[in-house]
């Protein structure tokens, strides 16, 4: 399957791919994805249920990468919005060293 170093996502969501996002992402590899949350109905579109997320759902969704930023919430501006934005990376894997015991 093919990888990539880096991948954004704005104003989109189609909840079969957040899965395959985060398989595609590869090790080192930054994912950057924001796009309108529940609650986004009282300041305009989009407005159905099926393309607002849940709050935490970009944290669930993503919980195998290590989570830099999150922010979930109204954004001020023209035209307001409520939106979710997450910026994580997927960590490179590690061989485990020895441990070392530490006396006090």
């Amino acid at each position: 399957m093919e990888t990539f170093e880096a991948i954004v996502v704005v104003h989109y969501l189609h909840r079969p791919l957040l899965p395959l996002l985060s398989a595609v992402l590869a090790p080192g590899g930054l994912l950057i994805y924001e796009t309108f949350a529940c609650g986004n109905e009282r300041f305009g579109r989009p407005r159905n249920p099926d393309f607002l997320l849940q709050p935490r759902e970009l944290l669930d969704a993503y919980a195998g990468l290590r989570v830099l930023a999150f922010e979930d919430g109204l954004v001020a501006g023209t035209p307001q919005a409520v939106i979710q934005r997450l910026a994580a990376v997927r960590l490179e894997p590690r061989a485990c060293g020895p441990v070392e015991t530490l006396l006090l």
